[in-house]
């Protein structure tokens, strides 16, 4: 296995189809190689290769992403998009190890969220979780305010006070992403 990191311009059409159908987001199926690197420039593809080339496992860091807490804005790295072509084989152990080593060398500083159904993957793979916490990161639907779909918050890589910036989030002190 190797590990590798590229932008969405380094991405190759056969990559770029074989992130889209493991993503398995209707929406994008069909999208064409130009519209999907325009869509994620603001994105860095970390990937998990076996000997031949393909594709094992694949995640997506967003440097496009802001929330607002307690009136000052917050840019953080999001962690999204994270999948494995075969379940139960290691690569998601594996890639998530190494992204984290390689953001952690970077000093980013990189959330990403969760169901609470991944809490016990995440927790064998030694990632700090903030239980319930996504929930009071709210997103913005037409002209309301809505909690996540996500439960939890992964931490992949925080300073001390962005860390503790999460833990304190609670129904009175809620977060909101800027887009």
């Amino acid at each position: 296995m190797t590990y590798h990191i590229k932008n969405s311009e380094q991405l190759t059409i056969q990559e770029i189809g074989v992130i889209i159908k493991l993503w398995e987001n209707k929406e994008w199926t069909g999208m064409k190689a130009d519209d999907f690197r325009q869509l994620f420039k603001n994105s860095e593809f970390h990937l998990l290769l076996d000997t031949d080339g393909n594709i094992k496992s694949v995640l997506r860091l967003n440097f496009d992403f802001t929330l607002k807490i307690s009136g000052n804005l917050h840019s953080y790295t999001e962690m999204v998009g994270f999948v494995s072509a075969q379940k139960g084989h290691g690569y998601g152990s594996q890639l998530l190890k190494l992204s984290a080593e390689n953001v952690t060398e970077r000093d980013l500083q990189v959330i990403g969220f969760c169901i609470s159904d991944l809490r016990p993957f995440y927790e064998k793979c030694k990632i700090d979780i903030l239980y319930d916490k996504a929930k009071k990161i709210l997103e913005q639907e037409d002209d309301h305010w809505i909690s996540s779909e996500d439960d939890d918050i992964l931490i992949i890589h925080l300073s001390e006070e962005n860390r503790n910036l999460f833990k304190q989030l609670d129904s009175e002190k809620t977060a909101y992403l800027i887009q």
